[in-house]
């Protein structure tokens, strides 16, 4: 049984949905474990993680949209807002979501449906480098 560890950074643009696959994947596989189970950890309370499609990106505008309904940004509707308006419906929407996932590597590769995506959720406004920590367990 081995272990490897690694620290992936993504930058975002603000809000959204951002794709990790690529360097995920290419971190898992080349760490050379052929069997084993991924766990990715996201280091903020005001981000998280998803596994959702890939294929539509309407299906993430929908996603994005429903947040902004679901949490909305009202000045006033907050006591905590030392960051600014958007700083606690972030955490909030971190709440409502992932802040890690566990996912089964087989055959050197995470085990992910034909659809489905890897993403980090920024649920701030302003774009940020956030860091999401990869942790690999199997043989």
């Amino acid at each position: 049984m081995r272990q490897e560890l690694h620290s992936l950074q993504v930058s975002t643009q603000g809000k959204g949905l951002v794709p990790i696959d690529r360097p995920v994947l290419a971190w898992v596989r080349q760490s050379g474990i052929e069997t084993g189970l991924l766990t990715l950890w996201c280091r903020h309370t005001s981000a998280s993680l998803c596994v959702q499609e890939n294929a539509d990106p309407t299906v993430r505008t929908d996603i994005e949209r429903y947040f902004e309904a679901l949490v909305p940004e009202q000045p006033g509707r907050y006591i905590h807002d030392d960051e600014g308006p958007d700083d606690m419906p972030a955490h909030l929407r971190a709440m409502l979501t992932n802040t890690q996932l566990a996912i089964p590597v087989a055959s050197g590769r995470p085990v992910l449906g034909t659809w489905q995506g890897l993403y980090l959720f920024e649920h701030r406004a302003r774009p940020h480098r956030r860091e999401i920590v990869l942790h690999l367990m199997g043989e």
